[in-house]
């Protein structure tokens, strides 16, 4: 399985890389002919972090997952507490 963003779907994609070689015309040559022809790979840049997800069952927990850091920029990414005060007051207030 290929490495791909969790919330954003970016993963691996192909290309060419095109080099060409010649004289221009108005320098007096024939024009820029296509050299080579190579393939090559464009690859976002994916990190691996801990994050709250909601499972399958609608609850949320906290789970390693591989995100662009396009998704972590833009706020998809909600990390948990380093620590666990926060959440003891939560469950103190019976949240």
């Amino acid at each position: 399985m290929p490495k791909e963003c969790y919330f954003t779907g970016k993963r691996t994609t192909f290309g060419r890389k095109i080099a060409h070689g010649g004289q221009k015309i108005s320098k007096g040559g024939f024009g820029l002919k296509t050299t080579g022809i190579a393939r090559r790979t464009f690859k976002p840049n994916l990190q691996t972090v801990n994050a709250v997800v909601t499972d399958d069952k609608g609850k949320t927990r906290t789970k390693r997952i591989i995100v662009s850091t396009q998704a972590i920029r833009s706020g998809l990414v909600i990390k948990p507490l380093k620590r666990k005060y926060g959440y003891t007051r939560q469950q103190k207030q019976g949240g």
